[in-house]
C-alpha cells in the first residue's frame, strides 16, 4: 500500500467504522426501549414516594455531593442521624428498670425520648446490655444512661453472694420499703473495688453515655450503729467523696461521660460535689408514690436544693409515681414550670410512660 496516499486518505475507512457504530447504537436504543437501574432488593422496596419521584433523595454524607445516576439508595443504617440535644436541653426522658419487651430495647428506642435511662442489665443480674444495643438506641438521637445503686445492694445482684460470704461487715441494716436490699459500708475500699468501679467499667465498655447513680440517700438511712462511729455530716461527706472518685474515674476514661445521682440534693452543700455532677435525678418532687401530692418538709428541701443546682447549670431530669390524669397533668405542668424535664410513670419502672404532652 502507498504509505503517503494512507497518510492523506485516513480519515475515510475511520468515519466509516464511526458510521457504522453510530448506526448500531441507535438501532440498539430503539429495539430496547429506555433503560432504568433495577431496584437494590436486599435493601428492602424502594418507598412509594422514592418510586414516584425517581429519586434516591438526598446523600447521607454532606460532604460527599451528589451520588452518580443509576446508584442504589442509601441503606437505612447509612442515614445521618442528628446529634442527641445537649443534656441541658432535654425536655423528655423514659426511665424503665425491668421487663423489657423480648428482653430488647426496641421499644425505647422507638419513643419520643431525647433521653433513656435502663438498668445496666437486662435482667438486673448478669446480663449486661451489649453495646450494639446501647448504640442501636443511641442512633436514634437518644442519650442513655446506666441505672445501678452507689449506696446499697440487693441480694439478685451478682456481687451480693461473694461479699456477703467474704466481707459481711459491709453490710448494714436492710432497707425496709425494699426487703432484701441491704445498705453498705460505701467508703470501703472493697465497695469501690469490687462494685463500683466494675459497674463503671462495664457502664462505659457497653457504650452508654453516662451513669444514674441510686442510692446516694445511704448516707441518711444507714444504721448509725454500722457506721463505724461517723455521723450524719461526716457519712454525707463520705458520699461525696465517692461520687467525685467516680466522676473523676469515668470522665479520664471517657470525656464528656455524664454523671447524674438520683436524689439528695443538699449534698451540694459539700465540696466538690456540685462540680462533679452534670445532672440531677429527682423522685417524688411533686407527687409521691402514688398520686399523693409532696406536701411534707423535705419535698419543699428537696425543690430548692433541686433549683439550686439547676441554677448552677445542672439539668434536672425529675420522675413523679401518678397515674391519675389530673396528677400526671398537675406534675407535667410543674415541670415546665420549672424547666425540668420530667416524666411521669409507675413505681415498678417496668414500661416507659407517655411523654407530658
Amino acid at each position: 500500500m502507498n504509505q503517503a496516499w494512507w497518510r492523506r486518505r485516513w480519515w475515510i475507512p475511520v468515519t466509516a467504522v464511526v458510521l457504522v457504530l453510530l448506526v448500531a447504537g441507535v438501532w440498539g436504543l430503539v429495539a430496547e426501549g429506555p433503560r432504568t437501574t433495577p431496584p437494590d432488593l436486599s435493601q428492602g422496596s424502594p418507598s412509594p414516594s422514592a418510586a414516584a419521584s425517581g429519586s434516591a433523595g438526598p446523600s447521607s454524607d454532606a460532604g460527599a455531593g451528589s451520588a452518580p445516576p443509576g446508584s442504589p439508595s442509601p441503606s437505612p443504617s447509612a442515614t445521618a442521624v442528628p446529634p442527641p440535644p445537649a443534656p441541658g436541653k432535654i425536655t423528655t426522658w423514659a426511665y424503665q428498670l425491668q421487663d423489657y419487651p423480648s428482653g430488647g430495647l426496641q421499644q425505647l428506642a422507638a419513643g419520643p425520648y431525647q433521653m433513656v435511662v435502663i438498668d445496666l442489665a437486662r435482667d438486673a443480674h448478669r446480663d449486661f446490655f451489649r453495646k450494639d444495643e446501647i448504640g442501636a438506641v443511641q442512633r436514634t438521637g437518644k442519650r442513655v444512661l446506666s441505672y445501678f445503686e452507689i449506696g446499697s445492694l440487693e441480694d439478685f445482684r451478682p456481687e451480693y453472694p461473694g461479699l456477703r460470704k467474704d466481707a459481711p461487715e459491709m453490710f448494714a441494716n436492710e432497707w425496709g420499703d425494699w426487703p432484701g436490699e441491704y445498705f453498705v459500708r460505701y467508703w470501703d475500699p472493697r465497695w469501690w473495688d469490687r462494685v463500683v468501679k466494675p459497674r463503671v467499667d462495664q457502664a462505659i465498655a457497653a457504650g452508654f453515655d453516662g451513669v444514674y447513680l441510686d442510692t446516694p440517700l445511704a448516707y441518711e438511712e444507714i444504721d448509725l450503729g454500722a457506721a463505724q462511729g461517723k455521723d450524719r455530716d461526716a457519712l454525707g461527706r463520705e458520699m461525696t467523696n465517692l461520687i467525685v472518685r467516680i466522676s473523676k474515674y469515668a470522665k479520664e476514661r471517657k470525656p464528656g461521660f455524664l454523671i447524674v445521682p438520683q436524689n439528695s440534693p443538699e449534698l451540694r452543700e459539700h465540696p466538690g460535689y456540685t462540680a462533679a455532677i452534670d445532672g440531677i435525678a429527682m423522685e417524688e418532687l411533686f407527687y409521691l408514690a402514688t398520686d399523693e401530692p409532696c406536701t411534707e418538709d423535705w419535698c419543699t428541701e428537696n425543690l430548692a436544693n433541686t433549683r439550686a443546682l439547676r441554677d448552677a447549670g445542672k439539668f434536672v431530669l425529675a420522675v413523679d409515681y401518678a397515674v391519675r390524669r389530673d396528677a400526671v397533668s398537675s406534675a407535667c405542668g410543674r415541670y415546665r414550670a420549672e424547666r425540668f424535664a420530667g416524666t411521669v410513670t409507675v413505681r415498678d419502672l417496668d414500661r416507659p410512660a407517655a411523654i407530658c404532652g
